[in-house]
Parts: C-alpha cells; structure tokens; sequence
C-alpha cells in the first residue's frame, strides 16, 4: 500500500467529516464542519508521466450548509456536514446529496469549457446593443475557454427531520433516497421537495420509554424495496416495503446473542452499532460497534459469518474511554470492489483492513511524520505489556485525539481514501489486492 497524496491541511472547521466515492471512482467528495464540500477528481494517466494514474487533484470546493438557528426550539443547527452520496450519472453532469443535522440538498455540478460569441443584441459583455447599430447578422460561434466548473443548488429537502440526521442513502430505482435520523427514517422522491413519507417510526409514546436508537441506515445495492437500519442496540432489522408502508415490523433481525461471561457496565455502549453497509453483491451486510466489525449472511440472523477485532486492546481501557466520552466515536467501515476485503478506523491515526480469505489482518498508519508520497506503508502493531519488539507501540502511548472515523473505498480498484482529523490521505495499493 503506497501514500499517493496528503491533502487539505487545516483547524478547527476543517476537520473532514465525511468522505465518498462516485460511482466510477473518477471523484471524490469530501464535507468538513463548516459546511463545506470538496470535490477532488483522478488525475488521467498520462504517457510522460505512467504513474501520475491515481492522483487526486482539487476539481471543485463549494459551500454545501451555513450555520442556522431554529428559533421555535432556540437550538443552533451545525453546518456540519453529515453525509454526502453522489447519484448515479445519468448525463454529462454530476449530482450529489449533501446533509447537515436538519436540511438535505442536491447539487448539481457541470463543467464549461467553451463560451459563445458574436451574438446579434449583445455586445461581448452581455449588455444589450443599440438595434439601430446592428446593420448586419452573424452566426454566433463557440470560442474555447478555460475550463469552470459550476456547482448549483438544484433542490433543498427542508423540514422532514426533528432530530439529527445520521444518514442518507440513494435507492437503485435512481428517483428516491431515504434519511434517518434517530427515532425515524423518511423516504423522498427527488424531484419533490416539500414532503417526505415516513417509512420507520421508533418513537415512543411517552419518551421515557426509549430503550434504543437509530443509528445508520442503507438501500439494498439492487432490490429497490429492502433496506437496512441499524440501532444503538447493537441489532440490524431489515424491512421490505413490499409489506407495508410503514415499516415498523421488520422481515428479519439481525441480532447476536451476549455472551453473559463478557457482560459489563459498558456491554450496552459499545455494542451500538455505527455503521452498516451492504456489500457489492448484496448478498452480505458489515457493521462497525467499538471494538468489532461484523460480516452478516443476509440468510442467517442468528449471529455474523464473521466477526473481526479492530482493537481488542482497548478492552482494559473503557473506563477511561467512557471518561473522555471516546467510547461515544462512530467509526464507519467499507469493503473493496470484491466484498473481499474490509477497511475500518481505529486511534492513533491507525485503521485496519482484513482480509476475508486469508483472515489476514494488517494496521496501517495516516500520517504525514512517517510516510512521504510514494512511500511503501509498513504494518504497525500495538502491544500490551511484556516485551515489545522494536517497531511496536504501547497501548498506553496511543493518542486518542487522532482517530480515524472516515473511510472510504474506490469502487473497483484498490485506492483507498482516509480522513485523519483534517487532512485527507489517498493510498493506492499498485501490486495487487492482497495486504503485503
């Protein structure tokens, strides 16, 4: 796995927040705190240059949300961006959803390279002419220009949301897409604005009843009326909405029995599920919790195929995690083009890939002290007491301001992105697929 670019440096409102692939993998999209969308493009392989193929260069940076205030409820609503998916491209332009806690909004971006001129009535500023000054017509022409890229607001998805949006999927029938926030999901048409329909409903009655959450949300990649929705406590409920409008009754539960040996204080916390995503092929389901991922057989709910630990060493350590409210970090996850292999975040600036074939395993570090572009990324190992060979870290130097929370995988080859803080890493493995 080699280091291609190191990007985006900066404080405070720069800090990445989100990261994702288009569906080709030709672009990148980047949200930060302050609202912001960044949108990087690959660089085309060049003969002069054979192995610039991989690098990402800005292509566009807009303001997506502006910080609001909600003055019925006197709350300050984040222009944080929580989530972007980009659509499938139906013509020469590019479309992406992009959210905040509460307002969902479509951006259209296209892109100028030629600009007419000679017209008739309007002079080379736009103004119009004197008529009594046009004595002859012209054809106007098209003159090469260099290239704009234009980021417009096609449509603003307002009001659908009482609590903070955590997620938002694109369904494969390309018209509608579904957000969720913590006690409801809705589905939109995109072309429809002023109203949603809501097909989950977790609230209670009486709010002191509340025993768990929503906390992620998916379209099933080919079958436009399944989804997945995962809660705080630890359970996955996939819905068909062939069976209902209103999807509160599940058609299956994912759900892993607790082992009554590993219960402690913190059991509940740390089984909260923080991502879900379907693979590729559609036929599995991976979830990130705080200290594992889990690949999930969409034909078995008893328990996961396959169960990794991400950082096992941090068991001892949840107290003083809980302390410093760490215990509280979402990590996502991502699998390759192939479903073969998992990447999720961990501390220190370290995140994991696993391989599902070999069951190999490997840390990997972000970093712009230890790797240079084009620099080979050696394995990094975190050991707990007893000896320590050379290279090794102590699980008690891990500096657990560094965390890597987003991740996300090119579609069909192995060029990883890496939100560390506020810088942006793209690796790009230029071997093979497996985890040297």
């Amino acid at each position: 796995m080699r280091q291609e670019d190191c990007l985006r440096p900066g404080v405070g409102a720069d800090i990445i927040s989100t990261v994702e692939f288009n569906h080709t993998g030709e672009l990148l999209a980047t949200g930060d705190k302050g609202g912001r969308v960044v949108i990087f493009q690959r660089e085309p392989e060049s003969k002069n240059a054979p192995h610039s193929q991989g690098e990402y260069d800005v292509y566009s940076t807009f303001q997506s949300h502006e910080p609001e205030f909600d003055y019925l409820k006197s709350l300050e609503i984040e222009e944080k961006i929580n989530k972007i998916k980009w659509l499938p491209q139906q013509n020469a332009a590019h479309s992406l959803l992009s959210t905040n806690d509460k307002t969902i909004k479509l951006w259209k971006i296209t892109e100028r390279d030629k600009r007419p001129e000679g017209y008739n009535l309007k002079d080379e500023e736009g103004k119009l002419k004197d008529l009594s000054t046009v004595t002859s017509l012209q054809v106007p022409v098209l003159k090469p220009m260099d290239l704009m890229v234009e980021v417009s607001p096609r449509r603003i998805f307002a009001n659908g949301h009482t609590y903070h949006i955590n997620s938002i999927s694109v369904n494969s029938d390309c018209e509608t897409y579904m957000s969720a926030d913590d006690l409801r999901i809705n589905l939109w048409h995109l072309a429809i604005t002023d109203r949603s329909f809501n097909i989950v409903d977790i609230k209670p009655a009486n709010m002191e009843d509340l025993t768990e959450v929503i906390t992620a949300s998916e379209f099933h990649p080919h079958h436009c009326n399944l989804f997945v929705y995962s809660s705080s406590k630890g359970s996955l409920r996939l819905c068909d909405m062939r069976a209902a409008a209103l999807c509160d009754k599940h058609s299956k539960l994912f759900e892993e029995p607790e082992d009554p040996s590993n219960r402690s204080f913190f059991s509940e916390i740390i089984s909260s599920v923080s991502d879900v995503k379907f693979s590729h092929s559609g036929r599995y389901m991976l979830t990130r919790d705080y200290l594992t991922v889990k690949v999930w057989d969409l034909n078995m709910e008893a328990r996961p195929i396959e169960t990794y630990q991400v950082h096992d060493y941090l068991r001892s350590k949840l107290c003083s995690l809980y302390e410093n409210d760490c215990i509280f970090d979402k990590f996502e996850c991502a699998w390759n083009g192939s479903d073969s292999v998992i990447m999720t975040g961990a501390y220190n600036n370290f995140f994991r890939m696993f391989d599902r074939n070999t069951k190999r395993d490997v840390t990997l570090e972000a970093s712009r002290e230890s790797s240079k572009p084009r620099a080979v990324l050696k394995p990094r190992r975190v050991c707990v007491g007893g000896k320590r060979r050379r290279d090794d870290i102590s699980v008690d130097s891990l500096d657990f301001t560094k965390k890597i929370l987003h991740t996300a995988w090119h579609p069909t080859e192995n060029i990883i992105a890496i939100a560390a803080t506020n810088n942006l890493y793209i690796f790009q493995d230029k071997v093979n697929s497996d985890m040297h």
